[in-house]
């Protein structure tokens, strides 16, 4: 079913793109605008820009650019129909359909299939927990002893599967699901050369779904409640199309609002300890379900928050296996905490022993910088051994380095000189020793890293001032040019001539003022046009707009803005999104307190539009000029030179004239 063209309009009209933005990255107003870091790709400092009056997005490291159902396309790895879908189940829109064909439907099906199956099971679940009697007597018995209330019960959409072979798929067949698409979506097993349907993933256990940022359904995780030797506490989904376990963290739906209100997130292990912390009121709080922190896992976190604190129990085996791993949070610009919990203890058996209050002001006690925490574990572990020591200065060093702020750096080598009682310049210069290594021996993956920081020198540690080193030489590409940095900047810097930039320039203009008026009846795209009759652009996406501006405006119709905003062609979008999102705003300080007012450019369009005329004139003519003298050194005979020279100097005057009333130096 394709959804019609009447309720894609209203999605589009109801869809708040600050709205749909927040629900994935933490934004924040500058100026008429917001922005964040950008969820599509790794940045320290934001790029990452939404227009509310436009409806659009902007960044201005990779690129991106897009409206509401563009971002939700992006960044959940969705196609244009469930992004319409999700947004117009955000918004309570009532999706009204028409019949595509068979192709189309395969297309639309092969992962929605699965988002739909998913909730399905998600469903059986809960209705199982508190209808059945096995799940009443089993399930929410163990989900009240743990002193769960019906409230989280539905905010986490916990549920039970009964212990049976094949209790849901049993059912999901009957009701039509395809047996391949619950195996896709790892509900069901189906071993090779049986002739059964197979059996249920999920058997006597209960079950705690796992939700995308979005909040869709995506996988589950089981924990089994009786003794069994043969069976794994926990279960979990395996990898699909639209799972993958290093890229989520469970709760993140439930938790994103508080992270970003709270400006914190907790991270802990498991699924028990996420929903215990939210029933005890405490709701910035997500899990890496037991797995090793991943890097897509921190930058999730560091959409919402760059402050985390990871909660974990007494293990001190555990904690020092674990401590190596964090250096990918420093390296990720994040500020990171530890608390430990006393021996016995995890967030959630600790939470239900002290309850809520005692529990946050334990968390404010005992809470610890990463740095300050691991240098006195090491140290405790080394004792007076200098050997040991010694190795402690090159572990804390080294996490030291990986910090991409060099004020924090400067910090953290004060402070870790004092708990070791080190001369502080010997910490830095074994700073440095180790980032030259590491230089030597990694420069391809130095190279294709897009995060860390990667010093000239020695010096480099020690600076406190100066340029902001907050982000790395690889964060981004410079403010106008889009790629990799070496050779294929400076070829594209070659390929952009001035013309390049006059075209643009006055295409600019067109596509975001063409339909103003500059005076009654006379609007810009009037004007220019017919200033520039006898002139064709070289460049073939600005020479392909102007055609549509003359060809339109030769049926009386001047194209406005939204026009290209909606354009099929994605180039002609994005171009017209970036012409409207400023990199930079006028800080409303110089107007308020140096009384300093600079116009906007709709309080002067008829100066603009003037003025480039005149520069595309020039522009246009300096081109004619280079010919010219390419022809002036081929000229065969002195007649042939001398006409060439004649068109040169008539091509010049009018060059110098245009540079006269530009009031640019003429030479």
């Amino acid at each position: 079913m394709r959804i019609n063209p009447e309720t894609v309009d209203r999605i589009k009209q109801t869809a708040d793109i600050v709205e749909v933005v927040g629900d994935f990255v933490s934004l924040k107003k500058k100026g008429a605008n917001y922005s964040a870091c950008c969820p599509f790709h790794n940045e320290k400092t934001p790029s990452f820009n939404v227009n509310p009056v436009r409806q659009i997005y902007k960044c201005f490291g990779c690129g991106a650019a897009g409206d509401a159902i563009k971002f939700v396309m992006d960044v959940d790895g969705i196609g244009y129909g469930e992004a319409l879908r999700y947004l117009a189940d955000k918004y309570g829109i009532e999706i009204e359909e028409e019949e595509v064909t068979n192709e189309e439907a395969a297309r639309q099906n092969a992962r929605e299939s699965l988002y739909i199956v998913l909730n399905y099971a998600k469903n059986f679940y809960q209705q199982k927990l508190h209808e059945n009697d096995e799940g009443q007597a089993i399930g929410l018995s163990y989900f009240r002893e743990r002193g769960f209330s019906n409230t989280i019960l539905k905010k986490f959409e916990l549920g039970y599967s009964l212990d049976n072979w094949d209790a849901f798929s049993k059912d999901a067949l009957e009701k039509g699901y395809s047996q391949e698409v619950l195996e896709k979506a790892g509900l069901l097993i189906h071993k090779e050369g049986s002739s059964t349907a197979g059996y249920d993933r999920f058997r006597g256990r209960v079950i705690f779904p796992i939700h995308n940022v979005a909040g869709k359904v995506i996988a589950f995780g089981a924990r089994i409640l009786k003794t069994d030797k043969n069976q794994p506490k926990y279960l979990n989904s395996p990898e699909t199309e639209v799972y993958h376990k290093s890229e989520i963290l469970y709760g993140i739906y439930q938790a994103k609002n508080a992270i970003r209100q709270q400006e914190h997130c907790y991270l802990v292990e498991g699924y028990t300890d996420v929903v215990s912390l939210h029933q005890a009121g405490i709701e910035n709080v997500v899990a890496s379900s037991g797995t090793s922190l991943t890097t897509e896992q921190i930058r999730l976190i560091g959409r919402f928050t760059p402050n985390i604190t990871i909660l974990y129990d007494g293990d001190v085996a555990g904690i020092k296996a674990a401590l190596r791993g964090l250096d990918l949070v420093l390296e990720e610009g994040l500020n990171v905490s530890i608390v430990l919990f006393p021996d016995g203890d995890d967030p959630d058996s600790y939470v239900r022993k002290v309850g809520a209050e005692a529990f946050k002001e334990y968390l404010r006690k005992a809470s610890k910088d990463f740095i300050t925490f691991k240098t006195e574990t090491l140290l405790q572990d080394a004792g007076n051994d200098p050997f040991r020591l010694a190795a402690v200065i090159g572990e804390v060093v080294n996490s030291i380095i990986k910090i991409p702020d060099a004020i924090k750096r400067q910090v953290f080598f004060h402070r870790t000189s004092e708990m070791m009682k080190v001369d502080e310049q010997m910490l830095i210069t074994e700073g440095n020793k180790l980032l030259r290594k590491q230089q030597t021996q990694k420069p391809q993956e130095r190279g294709n890293r897009q995060s860390g920081f990667v010093p000239n020198g020695p010096a480099d540690i020690n600076t406190t001032s100066g340029p902001n080193t907050d982000s790395s030489p690889f964060d981004g590409p410079p403010d106008d040019l889009f790629g990799p940095p070496g050779e294929e900047i400076q070829e594209a810097t070659v390929q952009y001539s001035r013309l390049y930039y006059q075209e643009q320039a006055f295409i600019k203009l067109l596509v975001l003022y063409g339909a103003k008026e500059l005076e009654p009846g006379i609007t810009v795209c009037q004007y220019v046009l017919g200033e520039i009759q006898d002139i064709n652009f070289k460049d073939s996406v600005f020479s392909h707009l102007l055609t549509l501006f003359r060809e339109h405006y030769g049926r009386n119709t001047v194209l406005a803005t939204e026009y290209f905003l909606n354009h099929h062609e994605a180039e002609i979008r994005n171009l017209t999104i970036e012409w409207l999102t400023p990199k930079h705003e006028l800080s409303e300080l110089w107007s308020e307190k140096f009384e300093i007012y600079v116009p906007f450019e709709t309080d002067v369009l008829d100066k603009t539009a003037f003025v480039n005329i005149l520069r595309l004139k020039k522009a246009f003519i300096e081109e004619k000029m280079k010919i010219c003298q390419q022809q002036q050194i081929q000229a065969k005979t002195v007649e042939e030179e001398i006409a060439v020279m004649k068109e040169y100097l008539f091509y010049k005057g009018i060059s110098m004239a245009a540079a006269k009333e530009l009031g640019s130096v003429v030479g």
